[in-house]
């Protein structure tokens, strides 16, 4: 018995368990010990977003970049055509300069072979140190071609110059008719210069700029033969035989002289032609002038016109006005002006007479045309 009741007792005892180790848990700092959530990773959407952001701010910074550099390389191209303009703007208006100064000793009194040999190659000089001046030059890229022309424009006027004088040192006793032929043969080349400048220079550079986005620069100008009549063979005709008379003692040949065409009074709106048989009622004002036109009727060029007006009342002169006219071509008409005219009490209320009278030039035969009176009653402003 004892041994079954030790079989029994051993079937129904139970061996001890032993309980799992737990695991230890943070509890929250907050009230109450609750639990703070973990934090998730952000999901795809917001990823996606962030990164889109960032891809943009790129991008700005990228096109910014750009534009700033453009911008830089745009104010250097500016700054480099620009430099170069002024280089060839320096030297293309001393070029034309000495086109005006040509003009003006053509014109002047007194004027001796010798001085205007002196002066052509002088000037002659100047264009070829200019030639030298603009060889220093470096062009921007796109303009080295069409630099060339500035070069050839220098050269032409520098030859033109340089021919001129040799013609009237060989002129010797040729007559006027040949000399002016040869004259103006070698003025061609000045001639031919105004136009490679503007053709084939100025026109082109100007064109080039456009299309390269080059604005604010402009492409200078060089005139060198203002009006081709200077330059003609009858202009040339006229200053040969003004110098040949300087020096050999002789008078100029062909037809010479001037007449007045009209005179009329310009002043306070109004303007009207004085008549050489009715008094012209003429009102005062500020601005009063009297203008004659004064025609040259030879066949060649007069320099230093003299023209005067004088006004008389009761028949005693109280004003007189001198004007000259430096230089009148064959056909060619000039108006004169004498303005300023600040008239004495007594030319009011009386009738006056204005005279216009053109002095004669050498080798003029007629003068009965050059002179004209014209019986005026002068007006206060109404």
């Amino acid at each position: 018995m004892t041994t079954f009741d030790d079989r029994e007792h051993d079937f129904f005892d139970e061996p001890d368990t032993e309980e799992a180790p737990r695991r230890s848990r943070r509890r929250g700092s907050g009230r109450g010990g609750n639990r703070r959530p973990p934090v998730r990773p952000p999901t795809g959407a917001v990823a996606l977003t962030r990164l889109v952001g960032l891809v943009a701010i790129g991008i700005v910074i990228v096109v910014a970049l750009v534009f700033w550099i453009g911008a830089c390389q745009g104010k250097s191209k500016h700054d480099e055509y620009a430099s170069y303009m002024d280089s060839v703007r320096e030297i293309a208006q001393s070029s034309a300069k000495v086109g005006q100064e040509l003009v003006t000793k053509m014109a002047s009194t007194g004027l001796k072979l010798a001085d205007l040999e002196t002066s052509l190659e002088q000037w002659s000089q100047q264009q070829q140190q200019a030639y030298d001046q603009a060889q220093q030059i470096r062009p921007p890229g796109p303009l080295r071609s069409l630099h060339q022309r500035v070069l050839d424009t220098l050269q032409l006027r520098a030859l033109g110059l340089a021919g001129l004088a040799n013609e009237l040192a060989q002129s010797g006793s040729k007559d006027a008719a040949t000399a002016a032929v040869q004259l103006a043969n070698e003025a061609q080349l000045l001639t031919a210069s105004d136009i490679v400048w503007l053709e084939l220079y100025r026109l082109p550079v100007t064109q080039t700029l456009q299309e390269l986005g080059v604005t604010g620069v402009v492409a200078p100008t060089s005139v060198f033969v203002t009006n081709p009549d200077l330059v003609s063979m009858r202009a040339f005709e006229v200053v040969y035989e003004r110098l040949k008379p300087a020096s050999t003692g002789g008078t100029p040949s062909g037809l010479h002289g001037d007449n007045l065409v009209g005179t009329k009074a310009v002043g306070g709106g109004r303007s009207v032609t004085l008549s050489t048989t009715n008094p012209t009622n003429v009102f005062d004002s500020a601005d009063l002038k009297l203008e004659a036109t004064v025609q040259d009727s030879g066949n060649f060029q007069e320099v230093n016109v003299p023209v005067t007006l004088t006004i008389a009342v009761a028949g005693k002169t109280v004003l007189t006005r001198h004007k000259t006219i430096p230089s009148i071509q064959a056909a060619e008409r000039v108006t004169v002006s004498f303005g300023n005219l600040q008239l004495p009490a007594d030319a009011f209320g009386h009738q006056a007479t204005a005279t216009v009278r053109i002095g004669g030039v050498p080798g003029e035969t007629n003068l009965a045309n050059n002179r004209a009176s014209y019986p005026i009653l002068f007006r206060l402003s109404q």
